[in-house]
């Protein structure tokens, strides 16, 4: 869950490596600019734009995956409330002795639940949360199973209330599988290589001028490098400014509810 660099400090290496860069690259561009001719200096155009765009098809790439894998875990949420809510309902189906036994399960599970995930981005303690969320989810399906064999059970409590728990135990198998999956740490390292090969590349081209352009030069360095801090942030919920609590609301509400 927490990312391999935090992305405040991979941005702030980030802005640092490309405003040197460009300056590298600007006199690389300088040393160089009384022995090429400039037939010799507009047919680099060619791989530059090719390598600009393999940094904003990677740019694209990364930050479309990170709001997707967001979206989802939002849509997780959800799914998993909507699964717990349904199977506290079905409860009603087994005896009256058996009701408060399992609701008292419930209410215990929510709360391991809830804890998990505020335990997060600490990876350690949220797993072993969720093995305490196991052994409690263990002890409803047994105590379920039980009851829906019993004569006073309702005749369908069997077929309901089972497979109500099996998805509410499906969909945290879900959640638990979709804040571990994360794009490998190579790909990040791809971002930062190329992103200060674009700024040599680019400080060599700015070299016809004889000014630096202070507006170009922050322009490109600080867009790039906030981008690259907001797909970190979205990658990675639960490690800075983006976060899923006003999702995560509705377990609070569910358990509340849970009288």
């Amino acid at each position: 869950m927490k990312p391999p660099i935090a992305a405040f400090t991979f941005a702030i290496l980030l802005l640092v490596g490309m405003l040197i860069m460009l300056e590298v690259g600007r006199r690389l561009g300088i040393a160089r600019r009384g022995r090429e001719t400039e037939g010799e200096r507009g047919s680099l155009g060619t791989i530059e734009g090719a390598v600009f765009a393999l940094f904003g098809l990677l740019m694209a790439f990364t930050f479309s995956s990170a709001a997707n894998r967001f979206n989802e875990k939002r849509m997780f949420i959800v799914e998993e409330v909507n699964a717990i809510e349904s199977a506290y309902l079905r409860v009603e189906m087994v005896p009256h002795d058996d009701q408060v036994q399992l609701r008292d399960l419930f209410r215990r599970y929510m709360d391991s639940r809830i804890e998990t995930y505020r335990r997060l981005p600490n990876m350690e303690a949220a797993m072993e949360e969720v093995a305490r969320s196991h052994a409690i989810r263990d002890e409803i399906w047994t105590h379920a199973e039980a009851a829906t064999r019993l004569t006073e059970a309702h005749v369908d409590a069997g077929k309901l209330l089972l497979p109500a728990i099996n998805e509410m135990i499906d969909r945290a198998n879900i959640r638990t599988m979709a804040w571990q999956l994360h794009p490998p740490a190579i790909i990040y390292a791809l971002l930062y290589c190329l992103g200060v090969i674009c700024s040599v590349l680019a400080g060599y081209r700015m070299s016809i001028g004889q000014k630096r352009s202070w507006l170009h030069i922050l322009g490109f360095t600080v867009m790039t490098v906030v981008i690259v801090y907001v797909v970190l942030d979205i990658e990675f919920p639960r490690s800075g400014l983006i976060n899923l609590a006003e999702s995560e609301h509705v377990m609070v509400e569910l358990r509340e509810s849970m009288k």
